[in-house]
């Protein structure tokens, strides 16, 4: 039943949502507007907490203490689950060429959805207010993305895939002792459509059909005569499969004696005379 394959869609799906928040900027100006410093904001996968205690405290040698510079933006992934509302037929297969000869068939994947959680940290609120502001018009409320989910195989094989925000909250860890350091934290939750493929299954090409027509009026099965035969190929015969091409079809019709050589007859069985040396009568 099971077999190995691996499409790397988890994998693929982490560094996709990543790189929409990889190009965040905050401006720093001074008292007549003028843009004295432009800092990129710095984007890593984190667990929340974790990131946090960074921030703080992060300790490099012995007893000398260095925290994170702000601001700064961590995501996680943070669940998956299956969405019954995209499910399709298990029928709804589709299929690619290899090549002349062999196609690819993919079954029809399962719709999951993947839960992100986007943290965006500063030390004032001009700065987390920007980043927020950067981030929210896209979202009314999903920001769609056509990714390729196979490799350069089957690069012609696309699929959207809809990030929607699901909220967002606020904290300010302002209050405490003076020699704690402020941290502002935007949280914001997002979910992402993926669909998981299975294995991808190699299969033969039908490139000639035979169809032949018998009479079966005329007796015994075995020798029923033999009216059309009708021969199909490709026009032409080296075409690929995905082409818009047509079809030469041959047909033969010209089946007046049935050849009964190496039949055997029952002696008595028939009339004298019906079958001879020569053929059938």
């Amino acid at each position: 039943m099971f077999q190995y394959f691996y499409h790397q869609r988890v994998r693929k799906s982490v560094a996709l949502f990543g790189t929409l928040f990889n190009n965040i900027y905050v401006l720093r100006k001074d008292k007549t507007g003028r843009t004295i410093s432009q800092v990129k904001v710095p984007l890593a996968y984190a667990p929340k907490d974790k990131y946090l205690e960074r921030i703080r405290t992060s300790p490099l040698s012995g007893e000398t203490r260095i925290a994170l510079k702000l601001p700064r933006m961590s995501f996680e992934i943070t669940s998956i689950s299956y969405d019954p509302e995209k499910r399709l037929p298990k029928s709804n297969n589709f299929h690619r060429s290899k090549d002349n000869n062999h196609r690819h068939k993919f079954s029809t994947p399962s719709p999951y959805l993947m839960g992100f959680q986007l943290n965006i940290y500063a030390k004032n609120q001009d700065d987390a207010l920007q980043m927020v502001e950067q981030i929210l018009p896209y979202f009314n409320p999903a920001y769609t993305i056509t990714i390729k989910p196979f490799s350069n195989d089957h690069a012609n094989i696309v699929e959207d895939v809809p990030v929607t925000i699901q909220g967002v909250n606020f904290s300010d860890d302002f209050e405490g002792s003076v020699e704690d350091r402020r941290t502002i934290i935007y949280t914001l939750d997002f979910t992402m459509s993926v669909q998981f493929y299975g294995p991808i299954n190699d299969q033969n090409i039908i490139r000639k059909t035979i169809t032949t027509t018998f009479d079966l009026d005329t007796g015994n099965e075995s020798l029923d005569a033999q009216l059309q035969k009708i021969t199909m190929d490709p026009n032409p015969l080296n075409v690929n499969p995905d082409s818009d091409f047509g079809f030469t079809t041959t047909i033969q019709e010209d089946f007046n004696a049935i050849d009964l050589s190496g039949v055997y007859v029952a002696p008595d069985y028939v009339d004298p005379g019906y079958v001879d040396s020569s053929g059938a009568t």
